[in-house]
């Protein structure tokens, strides 16, 4: 699906209708003895994050969420229930973490039995102006999927004679982007089979992310400062100068000063043919991932004069196929090191490129968080984004991918601030689509304009 924020998603005028969980479940979570399984690395730093940046006077949502209609004007009820059970499939969506009391800072997991997760509704009003409704979305998603509360997930319908739009959103502690891509095929299925009486045709209830979390951890404390993994990162580190990458060109922004608000660029970047013409030709190095990472090398050398590109590669570590359709936070990342100025062209660049990732590919199963924690260096967070990124995910094959267009089926990305540059290719049926968020300064602009220009030259440049 393409990856947007609220403002960009086709909000059309309606009806607005919201789910969240109802006051009998949140009462029922109240009173919910400890949970044994811990949270996953990746949500500790995430929720400490918030904790440090919320401290510091800043708020900074980092919800994710989806967007996609349904035929007509919905059957609430029916609505609702399809809601209710797709939420209790998903373990980590009936989960969620206290800090303990007195002086032990620590974050212990409740979890919710299926049979107490309900839903409240509640209509909110007729809205006739497609920006006033994206705005009362977004400040109802800032409000309620925030990752210092809990539940921190809320659904909405924008009802209409000929369509209902359905929004969902949810802190990043549950979801990840991959996430998000099967929820328009799980939900219209089970909206369609409870219109029609059926049972719904589902795929078996995937895996819980919450049981992940605890094997994940518990391979993750096994290592300590003197693993192997643990010494390439330090190396990594110290190679970029005691820090994490961000992404090398001039952004504009002071270092030390205060957190920059964002800005967003969503477009096209090639059509079906051209995305299909680059892949055949990145296949013998790696594929379009390995050529996506290289191209941006050359833009960034090009652009900001680095020698070297450095960069930390998001992978998904759904490792095992119970896991592929679970909902939940599935990211590690692997640290490349792309000698940019001594590979002058795309077919040097991409063999660089490949031969990291061959190497360093591994390095992402193992908990980042994890990591600094056992290299002792004071990586105190004070943007909810750590390192810069470029991510690339093929999501064809993904179940209903066909239907994202006629659905308008959307990947929501919450836009507030940060001081990284992230950016996030996906290859749909129609060609391959760009989203990235950034710093908002005229230099950021400036450059990320011409980013993507540069990247669009290079990923047709093989086959013209």
């Amino acid at each position: 699906m393409r990856i947007t924020d609220i403002q960009r998603c086709e909000v059309r005028p309606g009806r607005l209708v919201e789910w969240t969980l109802s006051p009998a479940t949140v009462a029922a979570a109240a009173g919910l003895p400890e949970d044994s399984r811990p949270p996953a690395y990746i949500q500790e730093a995430h929720i400490r994050t918030a904790r440090s940046v919320r401290d510091g006077g800043l708020f900074v949502p980092t919800w994710l969420g989806t967007a996609f209609d349904l035929p007509g004007p919905a059957d609430l009820g029916v609505l609702q229930e399809a809601l209710r059970a797709w939420t209790v499939r998903h373990e980590t969506l009936r989960s969620g973490f206290r800090w303990a009391g007195g002086e032990e800072d620590r974050l212990h997991r409740f979890t919710l039995d299926a049979g107490d997760v309900h839903l409240h509704q509640e209509t909110v009003g007729d809205f006739v102006d497609a920006a006033a409704l994206a705005g009362r979305l977004q400040d109802r998603f800032d409000a309620v999927a925030d990752a210092l509360r809990w539940p921190n997930l809320i659904y909405s319908a924008v009802v209409r004679p000929d369509s209902t739009s359905v929004y969902m959103a949810f802190d990043h502690s549950n979801v990840d982007a991959y996430s998000l891509h099967g929820i328009p095929a799980e939900i219209h299925e089970l909206y369609t089979a409870g219109l029609q009486g059926r049972p719904a045709v589902v795929r078996t209830p995937p895996a819980s992310y919450v049981d992940f979390c605890e094997l994940e951890r518990s391979d993750a404390d096994r290592i300590d400062d003197r693993h192997d993994i643990v010494a390439r990162w330090r190396e990594f580190i110290r190679r970029c100068g005691g820090t994490l990458p961000g992404f090398p060109v001039g952004l504009g922004i002071e270092p030390g000063g205060p957190l920059p608000r964002q800005s967003m660029i969503c477009e096209p970047l090639v059509d079906a043919d051209a995305a299909a013409a680059f892949e055949a030709y990145c296949r013998p190095y790696g594929g379009s991932l390995v050529g996506l990472l290289a191209a941006t090398g050359l833009i960034v050398h090009e652009l900001g004069g680095q020698s070297v590109y450095r960069t930390v590669v998001p992978f998904h570590t759904r490792l095992k196929s119970r896991w592929s359709g679970s909902v939940g936070w599935f990211v590690g990342g692997a640290p490349i090191e792309v000698p940019v100025a001594r590979t002058p062209d795309l077919p040097s660049a991409l063999r660089a490129v490949r031969a990291e990732l061959q190497a360093n590919r591994p390095l992402s199963r193992m908990p980042l968080a994890r990591v600094l924690s056992l290299l002792g260096a004071d990586f105190r967070p004070v943007s909810p984004d750590l390192y810069s990124i470029v991510s690339f995910v093929d999501a064809r094959g993904i179940p209903g991918a066909g239907q994202w267009a006629g659905q308008k089926a959307y990947g929501l990305l919450r836009v507030s601030y940060g001081d990284q540059v992230c950016v996030w290719v996906n290859r749909l049926h129609d060609g391959l689509w760009l989203a990235s968020r950034h710093p908002d300064t005229d230099t950021a602009a400036k450059n990320m304009r011409l980013y993507v220009e540069r990247l669009r030259d290079l990923v047709l440049s093989p086959h013209t």
